[in-house]
């Protein structure tokens, strides 16, 4: 009687923990606008190219409406064709997002939050990954131990609030250590696992290098951890180098159509974003990356007290936390857990020494960015909520709800935009740009690749939706959805002029772009690459129309005090007709 209670008590905490966790991926899941990344989904899940793009014409904000709809007619081959030329990603992302979206096409929501269910959905699913993972391998205490840290992790929220893809191989690489601890399981005790194992092992491999190429980073990982542990155990059961070998070559060959594509995006200019590491700032960014898979406290736009203050506590819990990988020495200890943690532990450390190659001997610090540790982020959640679970058995039930009570409080931080904001600030940059809503608006921007037009792209996405609240418009759905265009501002505007042979250029082309109407208008330009001291004191927007003349020509003059870089640079110029220039 008291086991089949104790059993209900445990399901009934899963499906809480379950329902947590779906609450805090969708709770304000469009409340950030669509950054740089996010509009690169945007536009290959709708089945959009690169020539779809309005450039070097001027275009009203209401353009958007048409740009970014769904054409459902758009085939998965014809989506990976554009994505192997306009993306350094594999594109069965990008094809799932795709059918997602046809899916929703009669729901009435935004794109931002039709383009995050799908991520915030597989984070729940991984959720329930996890805890069959720790509950299969360890006990179905640190099943539920593991869950509930990833439900409450800031880092999983994060992960699940993006429209990108790093939830789905999160997923796919949880299932994917479960059939490789299983594995290691069998062998261990001198048996041979089932051939269905081996498969399904390795289809889910060959999914998850489709996904995401750091996927590929987890699969050599797993390899050379199950080859060290063959190695070492020397008496195997009959026709194990077979199954492994019969794997990796049905891996291999399922990603031949995509080789190509894979060394071609090696030398892809759409990477030289990664700087060169600096020292050891690599292993102080992998550490700070560990400390957000479990708490996040306001930091980023911050006073220097508040940030002083927040980080002390990071590390001061972060402290504490470690003191209960005490349990992890009794994992290592018990015969029934210690193949598990061996496996784990081997994988992370495999990944691990893959990031510092790539950092120190490729000279691209990847550990910049924390949203890569997804590569071996449910390995570490699985092994912390494994030794929380034994730990707590001795030290007390209060000692594993603090951290999960610091998460939630984590997790409210991520869904507020108070951590992890968006990189590039939209929101930001369109508050910026808004200081004056009443005027007429253009915003000029200087592109040199793709890159650069996703990001002015996320920049009028974020500007249009400003301006929805500005206007006093309580609740703001994307135009495409709402149906209510007679809402947009139709005085706000946005060019993209070519800026690859230089801004002397760009300033001459926008001296031949059609003058307002108006007599005033605030003009910003987004020049990347720029120095604020290279911006000119005077520019001028000019006519199309060659028979008007100079007379139709608007100075506009620099604004020294509205100057702001949020890793690029914009300035402010104000343009009235009849101003001396």
């Amino acid at each position: 009687m008291n086991n089949s209670k104790n059993l209900s008590t445990h399901y009934w905490t899963l499906a809480g923990v379950m329902v947590l966790g779906a609450i805090l991926r969708f709770w304000h899941l469009d409340l950030k606008p669509l950054w740089l990344d996010e509009v690169l989904t945007a536009l290959l899940s709708l089945g959009r190219l690169y020539v779809d793009v309005p450039l070097d014409v001027v275009f009203p904000l209401s353009t958007l409406q048409q740009l970014f709809t769904l054409k459902p007619d758009v085939s998965c081959p014809e989506i990976a064709q554009a994505v192997a030329s306009q993306s350094t990603h594999p594109p069965l992302f990008f094809c799932l997002m795709h059918q997602w979206l046809s899916w929703l096409e009669p729901v009435a929501q935004s794109l931002s939050w039709k383009l995050r269910a799908l991520p915030a959905l597989i984070g729940v699913c991984a959720i329930a990954s996890i805890y069959c993972l720790n509950r299969i391998v360890f006990s179905p205490a640190a099943g539920l131990m593991g869950a509930s840290l990833m439900a409450v992790s800031p880092f999983g929220v994060y992960l699940s609030q993006e429209a990108r893809h790093y939830t789905l191989p999160v997923l796919l690489t949880t299932l994917a250590l479960l059939g490789f601890v299983q594995i290691q399981q069998t062998l261990y005790s001198r048996k041979l696992p089932r051939p269905r194992i081996w498969a399904v092992w390795g289809i889910v491999n060959s999914l998850g290098c489709y996904v995401h190429y750091f996927f590929i980073l987890a699969f050599i990982a797993q390899l050379a951890t199950l080859i060290g542990v063959m190695l070492h155990r020397r008496r195997l059961p009959k026709g194990s180098w077979l199954a492994v070998g019969l794997v990796v070559v049905g891996v291999a060959v399922s990603y031949l159509p995509w080789l190509p594509m894979l060394f071609g995006d090696f030398g892809r200019p759409e990477t030289g974003w990664l700087p060169t590491p600096e020292h050891i700032m690599p292993l102080v960014q992998t550490l700070m990356g560990w400390i957000l898979m479990v708490i996040a406290l306001p930091i980023e736009g911050q006073p220097l007290g508040i940030q002083v203050l927040m980080a002390l506590l990071m590390l001061g819990f972060t402290s504490w936390v470690s003191l209960h990988w005490r349990g992890f020495k009794q994992l290592w200890r018990q015969p029934e857990t210690h193949v598990a943690t061996l496996a784990l532990s081997c994988f992370t450390v495999c990944v691990l020494l893959q990031f510092f190659a790539i950092v120190y001997l490729l000279g691209k610090d990847i550990t910049v960015a924390p949203r890569y540790n997804f590569v071996y982020y449910p390995a570490i959640t699985a092994l912390l909520g494994a030794s929380l679970a034994v730990n707590t058995r001795t030290m007390g039930q209060w000692r594993k709800i603090l951290p999960l009570c610091l998460g939630l409080l984590s997790c409210v931080f991520v869904v507020s935009n108070l951590v992890f904001l968006k990189p590039f600030n939209p929101q930001q940059i369109a508050q910026d740009m808004n200081l004056e809503p009443v005027v007429p608006m253009m915003i000029a921007m200087g592109y040199n690749n793709f890159q650069d037009v996703a990001l002015g792209l996320s920049v009028a996405l974020a500007v249009e939706q400003e301006e929805y609240r500005s206007s006093g418009v309580q609740e703001f759905r994307t135009f495409m959805n709402s149906g209510r265009t007679e809402l947009l501002a139709e005085d706000t505007s946005f060019v993209f002029l070519d800026s690859k042979l230089g801004y002397d250029l760009v300033w001459q082309k926008l001296s031949k772009l059609p003058a307002s109407s108006l007599g005033r208008m605030n003009l910003w330009v987004i020049a990347p690459g720029l120095r604020r001291r290279d911006y000119p004191q005077q520019l001028t927007i000019g006519s199309a129309e060659p028979d008007v003349g100079i007379a139709n020509q608007i100075p506009c003059t620099r604004d020294p005090s509205e100057y702001y870089r949020i890793g690029f640079p914009y300035q402010l110029y104000r343009c009235q007709k009849g101003a001396s220039p």
